[in-house]
């Protein structure tokens, strides 16, 4: 209960933080959202550094609830193992989750900027290309086909036979097994969340849309139908923007 309740304060700070900027960027009021939102063009370092900032607690928020059954499996496990460190080896299992989700969320930012600078991006941050929405789509419905989905989607989808395959002892192996399982699932997911440069990075519909999508995948008893079925229809939406 302790973990639980844990995750869903950090879950809804994170979402709080979501929608606050969000509501700023829609109403354009730079007062509101001046402290945490970079400039509209032309950034520098404090700038990049405010989105990879957004883009971090965005991953939060989409992500650490479809790994939660991982976490309270290894916390129910570690309690019975170590029943004395097993909050701080749980703390340090998400940290290690958080960690791989950190190190993606810099590399969006930097091609946020990228495509900013290259005028592929709006400063609203939607992509203002159609070449570029349409090939990301493309690339996310043709990876949900792949095998390389399907095994890193299989990962993800079964907590019991991450934990057995993967189990380390003590705080380092807790690290290293949250290190771990957030690879997994950032294998799963990276082209999906790429996809907010196509639908706006801070558009809360969205975001919401895309975390259920990923929590669907992940509770489905046999996801491949939802898959293809996905699969078809962002390449069809890719071929269609393309078009």
């Amino acid at each position: 209960m302790i973990v639980l309740g844990a995750l869903t304060l950090i879950c809804a700070i994170a979402w709080a933080y979501l929608a606050y900027v969000g509501w700023g960027m829609a109403h354009m009021d730079v007062r509101l959202t001046m402290a945490v939102m970079p400039q509209m063009v032309s950034w520098g370092p404090i700038d990049v550094a405010l989105v990879f900032a957004m883009w971090s607690i965005m991953m939060i928020a989409m992500m650490l609830p479809s790994a939660t059954p991982t976490i309270l499996l290894f916390a129910a496990l570690r309690r019975q193992t170590a029943h004395s460190r097993a909050l701080a080896d749980v703390t340090v299992f998400v940290a290690g989750y958080v960690a791989t989700w950190t190190v993606f969320s810099v590399l969006a930012s930097l091609m946020q900027w990228g495509l900013l600078e290259a005028g592929l991006v709006s400063p609203l941050m939607v992509a203002a290309s159609p070449a570029l929405g349409g090939t990301l789509l493309l690339a996310a419905g043709a990876f949900e086909l792949t095998p390389f989905k399907q095994a890193c989607l299989a990962k993800c989808r079964n907590p019991a036979d991450f934990i057995a395959s993967h189990w380390r002892k003590g705080m380092r192996g807790a690290f290293t097994m949250g290190i771990r399982h957030g690879l997994d699932c950032v294998g799963c997911c990276w082209l999906l969340m790429l996809l907010l440069f196509v639908l706006g990075v801070m558009n809360l519909i969205w975001i919401a849309l895309l975390s259920a999508f990923v929590l669907v995948e992940k509770v489905l008893p046999n996801p491949r139908w939802f898959r293809t079925l996905a699969g078809c229809v962002l390449i069809g939406w890719g071929i269609a923007l393309l078009v």
